[in-house]
């Protein structure tokens, strides 16, 4: 898609690759959203990400050369009984004072384009019902509720039964 076609809010929006040295963006960026630092969590995942060159679906976002905004993503080959290959979207931050231009809308057009390219037809993504702004940005993006239960178990409550 030429820039001219484009979406004019996402016309200044660079969507691309990570690279090793955005890791001190993508902690500063998730500490703005979250309000933590996950250093460790970030060094882990995007060591992970990164070592899977040929796929390229953990993306970085930029404008005016400005680090914006990411997403975190991995390609599963049949997990929990699927013998479908899907993508699950693990992390995705943009900074509030970035949100509304669409960084987020157009992080996930690229992600949807790379996949698909891969042949990979499902994204899947858990939040939190307790994130509302969230949850419109992923039913504007087409996103779903999935036919399946995500179950937890708290460990420590259910250790002497």
């Amino acid at each position: 898609m030429d820039q001219e076609s484009m979406d004019p809010e996402k016309r200044d929006v660079v969507v691309r690759r990570l690279r090793p040295d955005d890791l001190a963006a993508v902690i500063a960026v998730d500490a703005k959203v979250t309000g933590r630092r996950r250093e460790e969590y970030f060094k882990l995942k995007l060591k992970q990400a990164l070592s899977d060159t040929g796929i390229e679906i953990s993306l970085g976002a930029e404008i005016e050369g400005m680090f914006v905004g990411f997403l975190l993503a991995r390609v599963y080959y049949g997990e929990f009984g699927s013998l479908q290959r899907v993508a699950v979207l693990d992390t995705m931050a943009v900074p509030p004072d970035f949100r509304g231009r669409g960084v987020g809308a157009a992080l996930i057009d690229q992600l949807r384009t790379n996949l698909l390219a891969l042949g990979i037809r499902t994204l899947q993504t858990e939040v939190s019902w307790n994130t509302p702004s969230m949850l419109a940005f992923f039913n504007r993006e087409g996103f779903t509720p999935a036919p399946r239960y995500c179950l937890d178990l708290d460990l420590e409550a259910t250790r002497h039964r």
